[in-house]
């Protein structure tokens, strides 16, 4: 479950520097957890309605579930290839 070694040669070839394979990787595991929380937050509240007074349930330890870390889903997506960016030029 956790993340593995990753050789430098697989980052090479995906990206041509490790800095750029960086900012790809932590910008798709910035848009993993958004995705993660925006799917989460849609699924509470289809679940139930809360009115003004209504009281808000606390999770219990028992409810929870582990889920992949999105860093670990990030870089398996970035080394499979299926991370797209672009570089961004300044102008002078």
């Amino acid at each position: 479950m956790g993340l593995k070694t990753v050789p430098f040669r697989e980052i090479d070839n995906q990206a041509k520097n490790m800095y750029e394979a960086v900012a790809a990787m932590s910008g798709q595991a910035r848009v993993e957890l958004q995705e993660r929380i925006v799917s989460r937050t849609i699924l509470e509240h289809q679940e139930e309605e809360l009115d003004v007074y209504d009281d808000y349930e606390e999770k219990k330890p028992e409810d929870y579930e582990e889920m992949e870390k999105v860093t670990t889903i990030a870089v398996d997506k970035f080394l499979d290839g299926n991370v797209k960016w672009k570089k961004i030029q300044l102008e002078p």
